[in-house]
């Protein structure tokens, strides 16, 4: 079932804070990655590149776990688990970009590979845990 977002959790997530994302493998063992995120309503959104480990393990498992600690106030921290709806190439590219906006304050990416396929990864939000205000 949905979860909405707190707005303590969404103004956490609005930082250019680094969320760590966990996946599961084909043998069941997680896979953990930082990365770069942002919310859609009550959607997270996260972008990686065609056949990373992480985006082979989404479209064979969709189910996440992510982890988003404030480096300033370590008890300040969401923990999420979800479920992958969607992951498109169509607009990604403008995607990693606003996020390297957000992330590292450039209006391109900078990381880019030649031939590199960006993927925008919906998440929805089925369980939200954050300590209490």
């Amino acid at each position: 079932m949905p979860h909405t977002l707190t707005d303590k959790a969404k103004a956490l997530i609005a930082r250019p804070v680094l969320a760590t994302l966990v996946t599961l493998d084909a043998a069941g063992t997680p896979q953990a990655t930082p990365l770069w995120i942002e919310t859609d309503g009550d959607d997270l959104l996260v972008n990686t590149a065609k056949g990373r480990v992480k985006a082979n393990n989404m479209e064979r498992d969709p189910r996440v776990a992510l982890t988003v600690l404030d480096p300033e106030d370590p008890y300040n921290v969401v923990a999420l688990s979800g479920r992958v709806t969607e992951m498109t190439n169509e607009g990604a590219d403008a995607h990693i970009d606003r996020l390297a906006h957000k992330y590292l304050g450039v209006d391109t990416y900078p990381n880019r590979r030649e031939g590199e396929v960006r993927l925008t990864v919906r998440i929805r939000v089925d369980h939200v845990a954050m300590q209490p205000s």
